[in-house]
């Protein structure tokens, strides 16, 4: 497919903004810099939300966190705390906290087509009456995620509308793509995978799904 034409670049917010209606008053006045009622009672139903997060040097990265709903503790209108659950080790997130604190976070409720951004400065954290207070079934978090809301804001629903992503008839078979863990052998091979090996792999992959997440 052929990519754009770089002399259509937008190359200053002025020519940007010439291309949009002007920001509805609503847009801006909704902006908070604290959580509210409505913010804590969305944050208390949702299982799921992303996290962003940038290194100094510029690059930049999201990562899908997901517990039980509720799992983000309010700390108070102006602190919220994520526990870090195991995963893959890279620490692409955490590593990028240490080194530019700045955060965005998008809530999501299953059901709910509108959603909850929050933005602020991020901290790590192991105080052990925090981290206890996030165990689920006996395993405790081996840190938390502290972030300190400068803004906090509702998102319309139209993103979730035009994709349809909470409609049934919208669910793919997950069994049409090559499952995760056959894409990520032959990327990190460079060359197909096996299809006699993928059944094993696949059961590794579940029995560790088992024994790291509770």
């Amino acid at each position: 497919m052929k990519k754009p034409d770089s002399r259509f670049n937008i190359s200053n917010e002025a020519e940007l903004r010439s291309l949009h209606a002007d920001t509805h008053p609503l847009a801006t006045r909704k902006c908070l810099p604290q959580l509210d009622r409505h913010c804590r009672d969305f944050i208390a139903r949702s299982p799921f939300l992303c996290l962003s997060t940038q290194h100094a040097d510029g690059s930049a990265d999201v990562s899908p966190r997901g517990d039980p709903p509720g799992f983000v503790q309010v700390l108070d209108d102006n602190t919220l705390a994520i526990p870090d659950r195991p995963g893959n080790n890279r620490l692409d997130s955490l590593s990028n906290i240490l080194s530019n604190p700045s955060v965005a976070l998008l809530f999501m409720v299953p059901g709910f087509e509108d959603a909850l951004r929050v933005n602020g400065d991020a901290s790590l954290n192991r105080d052990p009456e925090l981290l206890e207070r996030m165990s689920v079934k006996g395993r405790t978090p081996t840190l938390a995620v502290i972030v300190e809301i400068h803004e906090a804001f509702l998102h319309c629903a139209k993103a979730l509308r035009r994709s349809r992503l909470w409609k049934p008839e919208s669910q793919q078979e997950r069994t049409e793509l090559t499952s995760m863990v056959g894409m990520i052998l032959e990327q990190a091979s460079g060359k197909p995978v096996d299809p006699g090996d993928l059944p094993t792999a696949e059961r590794d992959l579940e029995d560790e799904y088992r024994k790291t997440m509770y």
